[in-house]
């Protein structure tokens, strides 16, 4: 065991101290910040105030369109011909022509400019058109706008789950899928990442001969387990050196442009996100506009409070070690087994299938975190990793929770068995090929 140990520090220590994993440790925070504060600078960036021309020969929309802080509408008296003469002297970005139709409503009309228009542009006049229009053939109905208004009804649906003891709480199925999603994928990601260096280090330490001198001293297995557990200690420490970093940079950023990450900075992207699907409609802006900061600040309260904090970090730090220490070993055999990069392709499809399998049907089982393909998928152990990583902000009975990890950890020690099988014969194999036959009968002689 203190060999092991040795081995663990010696490849915790030479890992940490590489330029790569420095280097890494900066930028991984910077890209991952980048993420939240990019998009909000962006926002700020394109908002550039854009003045149209209109040419109304329907007379139908003169003061239909309000100009707001992005848009500014300025009306002609005059023909198209006359305008579209003169629209470089005027200086401004578009020409909207709403041309004279022999129906009793336009269908149609046309947007004029010396620069692609943006789709903001396109959605806030064609909203206010399409609504204009609908209004005008219900009154040709005789329907009453307003009474239609009225009749249209938002459902609230709220989830609560049901406890033992009749006790309620409340839910988000949303933020449980999101929460999810985020968390499996660095599992997937982190899995690939570390499960290939520590077969690099293999090969490397192979290819170098420096493995014939260390297991003069070590066994074989002690000398796998050693830099497996070792790597795992980097990626952990990495992975919390990421997350403080990742929230130190955002905060710091946060304090120094108060305005730019404001509340209302966050209305006005939903409002753009809302202008490019079409459905900008002036009930959705009431409702907007009557959402208080104050209401904002709780809903985002009452959310942060319905995740459990301590069973998904505790299940994450559980499944993201099992998963990798299962995958390691794999991959460690690999490595030892051949002598360069390009052999091991053969060996890795094997390998990354049922990790890509796992990522793939995510998609159906977060439709249904509790259905039979959902638990199958969320006790075998080469998939639980990241399938149960996604069932649990759902909630996932401790029957299922138990199996996972009690089969997980005989996965980590059936693989790792295997894998010491064929690493101790592998290692010291220098320049033949292998293929699957030959593994078969490492795996035999160790027997």
């Amino acid at each position: 065991m203190n060999k092991i140990s040795l081995i663990i520090k010696r490849e915790y220590l030479s890992r940490v101290k590489k330029k790569t994993f420095v280097v890494m440790t900066i930028l991984g925070p910077l890209l991952m910040a980048s993420l939240f504060v990019v998009p909000f600078l962006i926002q700020n960036l394109g908002d550039e105030e854009k003045t149209i021309d209109v040419v109304d020969e329907t007379r139908m929309f003169i003061g239909k369109f309000e100009d707001s802080e992005d848009i500014t509408f300025n009306y002609l008296d005059q023909s198209i011909e006359e305008a579209k003469k003169n629209f470089e002297a005027r200086g401004n970005d578009a020409l909207l022509y709403i041309p004279e139709t022999k129906l009793s409503v336009p269908e149609k009309a046309i947007i004029y400019s010396d620069k692609q228009p943006g789709i903001n542009v396109k959605s806030s006049i064609s909203n206010v058109m399409e609504n204009e229009i609908e209004g005008m053939k219900l009154q040709a109905s005789g329907i009453d706008k307003e009474m239609l208004k009225s009749i249209k009804t938002d459902v609230n649906l709220t989830t609560m789950k049901l406890k033992e003891g009749g006790s309620e709480e409340k839910t988000f199925t949303e933020v449980s899928m999101g929460v999810g999603f985020v968390l499996a994928l660095i599992i997937y990601f982190f899995i690939f990442m570390f499960g290939a260096q520590v077969m690099r280090g293999v090969i490397e330490e192979k290819t170098n001969r420096i493995v014939e001198v260390i297991v003069s001293s070590v066994k074989p297995f002690q000398l796998m387990m050693g830099k497996i557990v070792g790597v795992a200690m980097v990626g952990l420490t990495q992975v919390l050196l990421w997350v403080v970093l990742t929230l130190s940079i955002v905060s710091v950023v946060q304090v120094a442009f108060p305005d730019t990450f404001s509340m209302d900075q966050g209305k006005g992207q939903m409002e753009t996100t809302s202008q490019l699907i079409g459905s900008q409609s002036s009930k959705v802006q009431e409702k907007m506009a009557q959402v208080e900061e104050s209401d904002m600040g709780n809903k985002v309260m009452e959310i942060i409070g319905s995740i459990n904090f301590a069973s998904i970090i505790g299940s994450f730090i559980f499944f993201f070690l099992g998963g990798y220490l299962l995958y390691a070993a794999l991959f460690a055999a690999i490595g030892g087994a051949v002598d360069n990069e390009t052999d091991t392709q053969q060996f890795m499809l094997p390998i990354t299938v049922p990790l890509i399998f796992a990522i793939i049907a995510a998609q159906v089982v977060v439709q249904n975190p509790n259905g039979s393909l959902s638990f199958w998928l969320s006790i075998i152990p080469f998939t639980s990793p990241v399938i149960m990583m996604i069932r649990i902000p759902f909630g996932v009975p401790y029957f299922d929770l138990i199996l996972s990890a009690v089969l997980l950890i005989l996965g980590f020690l059936a693989t790792t068995w295997l894998a010491g099988k064929i690493y101790r014969t592998g290692i010291l194999m220098y320049g033949s090929k292998v293929d699957y036959k030959t593994l078969l009968k490492w795996v035999r002689y160790g027997s």
